[in-house]
């Protein structure tokens, strides 16, 4: 099987699109790159399909290689026919690739190898063959003195009679799908820890039964941690009794003196050697898919975080609420720079609410503050009250910022780096700021899997994890674009064809230098090289610039194409950006060429009518109802306004503005069916919820949108 026949088997592309995407991967060009400004080669596929063709490459990569190895080991053991070769050589499964591989793939010593080395293989062919009268007088004929009696020799027998079995293609592609669409996971508590404070989450699990295909991901991972945790012994099997009746139905034939030896063999081999490769197998693959569809939720849910609502370039006052240690507040100007900071007590216990306003007035009128980000934390209603007492000499916009992450930020390298002077509890206020004026900026400093909008992130395959939030990272910064004078190096090394080490670069030289006052200036930073630059260009803006197509997504290899077009039409390129009117007029048939063509055409002239667009939304001002402070506000019935703060496959969390997020189940989302939470909700999405129940021992609140 060919690669790109490899490809079309999950995806349906055209071969031509597919080997030109290949040939863009081979020459390192980024997924978010080739899917903006290579268009016409790829067919217009989109960033979803290029990194399927991406992973599927990648994975027939290693299925080639991985049959290369177990060539090579069969043919050094000398046991390589030209069937097992042509057998192992079609397949591109590696489940069957491995199966076939079994009988030669010795890991360490079996009861059967010690059997053969016995002398006993030709006893267990005798016993197989099921042609013999009498098998006890033809043991006879294999005691020895390691092989005592006619017992051992018809038990070692059977040893590699099981092993044959195990190994026996039929019998285990056949268990293999029973397994998948009948095993059964079920589960029993350990007393001993059944009454520890950790327990109380996992009870639900404590006796538990269901067939494994129909366990939603977050059922299996959170059955998994509490039996990693020590919490229940989980079993995983189908019914005994039928698989052993179909492998007897398989290997025995009519009646024969070897009939009772061969049952025996078949019931060790289920016991030993197949149940638990197949239980541990279909496990292993509920898994995978579990931890597949966990990513994919953390994936959308970090992607609708990322790109969420930014309140721009303005004055933020940032407040990380507190008590005993008081409220700690900086005040940041346009570009999140640190101004001020200070530490007030409007709450108890060193209540002093009149200095506190004095001092935040002062505060705002000092830096011209035109809007206060309010961390969700503790105390951060009463602060957001206090705020709201105060009468300040203009309008100030009042935000509660989620701050979910803003302490492993504020103790981080990078923090440290940006504010080698100041504490953790400063840096912690700066974040609050900071993401209220732009999340993806802010955000892209911490650890996606501290940010809190995953299920079970930390029992997912990690590497994997890693790798598909890394990509979405790097995809919400190229959709939205970055200004390359403002950028931190965080920010930076997400930029298509720059990485962490050139992002260095970057800021280093911008220090030394001063601003970039064009795109051509990047060239100058060391070790950015052609290709890097043509991979970055586009994705950077220029703030001011001398050309107006700095600041776009028009790639610095249209500009002579859009330089043509404005010529063409007798203005500027000045005159031409913005000016729906005049572009409408343009052809953009004639300006084809052998590299650009009509589709990143057509996306050069919707990028001049609009050039730099933030595909964002504007921020807005929400407000939770003032009477609820607490989870003992809530009422049974009563209607609230919320945030939707986390999504998982079982429903979506809101906050309603205390410290614990109430739980709306999916079947309360709306009236009628719903098969995917995100077709209702979006993370950021202002929402009225029905309080349903309220759980205040278990610190749990069920919710409702169906009102």
């Amino acid at each position: 099987m060919t690669l790109i026949h490899f490809i079309q088997q999950a995806l349906d592309a055209s071969t031509k699109s597919i080997e030109n995407t290949l040939a863009l991967l081979d020459e390192a060009c980024t997924i978010p790159f080739i899917a903006r400004y290579r268009k016409d080669r790829t067919g217009n596929l989109d960033e979803v399909a290029i990194e399927k063709i991406a992973k599927y490459r990648d994975l027939y990569v290693g299925i080639v290689k991985r049959k290369e190895s177990i060539l090579a080991s069969i043919e050094e053991q000398e046991k390589l026919t030209d069937e097992l070769r042509n057998k192992i050589e079609q397949s591109f499964d590696l489940v069957e690739i491995e199966d076939l591989y079994l009988p030669y793939k010795k890991t360490r010593k079996t009861k059967a190898d010690t059997a053969r080395a016995l002398g006993l293989e030709p006893l267990a062919k005798v016993i197989m063959a099921q042609n013999a009268t009498d098998i006890e007088s033809i043991a006879r004929k294999y005691i020895t003195k390691e092989v005592e009696d006619v017992e051992k020799a018809i038990q070692g027998a059977c040893d590699i009679i099981a092993e044959w079995i195990n190994e026996h293609l039929f019998i285990r592609k056949a268990l293999r799908r029973k397994f998948q669409r009948e095993a059964v996971v079920t589960t029993k508590v350990v007393k001993a820890k059944s009454e520890e404070e950790g327990a109380q989450k996992f009870e639900q699990y404590f006796e538990w039964s269901e067939p494994l295909y129909k366990m939603p991901a977050h059922r299996l991972l959170a059955v998994l941690r509490a039996e990693k945790e020590g919490y229940i012994r989980m079993n995983i099997a189908v019914d005994k009794e039928d698989a052993i009746q179909f492998i007897e139905q398989t290997i025995i034939k009519g009646k024969s003196d070897a009939v009772s030896h061969l049952q025996k063999a078949v019931a060790d081999s289920y016991k030993r050697l197949l149940e638990p490769a197949l239980s541990n197998e279909v496990l292993g693959e509920a898994k995978a898919k579990a931890d597949a569809n966990s990513i994919a939720v953390f994936s959308d849910n970090l992607a609708q975080l990322l790109l969420a609502s930014p309140l721009g370039e303005k004055r933020i006052l940032a407040i990380d609420p507190g008590y005993k240690t008081g409220c700690k507040i900086v005040c940041l100007d346009e570009n999140g720079n640190l101004l001020y900071n200070e530490t007030i007590y409007p709450h108890p216990p060193q209540k002093d609410s009149v200095i506190a306003m004095k001092k935040v007035r002062s505060m705002v009128n000092s830096y011209r503050i035109e809007a206060i980000a309010i961390g969700n934390g503790t105390a951060s209603r009463e602060t957001e009250f206090f705020i709201k007492k105060i009468a300040f000499d203009k309008p100030v916009q009042v935000f509660v910022v989620n701050e979910a992450g803003a302490s492993v930020y504020s103790a981080s390298k990078i923090a440290r780096e940006e504010f080698p002077n100041y504490d953790v509890t400063v840096r912690g206020s700066v974040s609050i700021g900071r993401r209220l004026a732009d999340p993806l900026a802010e955000l892209v400093k911490i650890d996606p899997k501290s940010i809190g909008v995953g299920q079970y992130q930390h029992d997912v395959d990690q590497t994997l994890l890693k790798s598909e939030l890394d990509a979405v990272v790097m995809k919400c910064v190229n959709k939205v674009g970055i200004n390359i004078n403002t950028a931190s190096k965080s920010l930076l090394s997400y930029v298509s064809g720059i990485g962490e080490k050139m992002a260095e670069n970057i800021v280093q030289y911008r220090a030394e230098h001063g601003a970039f006052t064009s795109r051509a200036a990047l060239k100058k930073v060391p070790r950015l090289g052609e290709k890097a630059y043509q991979q970055a260009a586009a994705f950077i803006r220029i703030k001011n610039a001398e050309n107006p197509l700095d600041d776009s997504a028009v790639h610095p290899e249209a500009y002579p194409i859009v330089q043509k077009m404005a010529k063409d039409l007798k203005i500027t390129v000045d005159q031409l950006i913005s000016n729906p009117t005049t572009i409408q007029q343009i052809d953009v048939k004639q300006y084809e060429t052998a590299d650009i063509g009509i589709l990143t055409l057509t996306d050069i002239v919707k990028e001049l009518e609009k050039p730099g667009l933030d595909p964002r939304k504007a921020a807005k001002v929400f407000e939770f109802d003032p009477s609820v402070k607490q989870m003992s506000d809530l009422k049974i019935g009563q209607v609230l306004p919320g945030i939707v703060n986390n999504i998982t496959n079982f429903g979506c969390f809101v906050d309603v503005g205390i410290k614990e997020s109430g739980l709306v189940h999916i079947s309360q989302l709306k009236e009628g069916f719903v098969s995917d939470v995100n077709e209702v909700v979006k993370l950021h999405q202002h929402v009225q919820v029905k309080v349903v129940e309220v759980d205040q021992v278990k610190k749990r609140i069920q919710l409702s949108m169906i009102l």
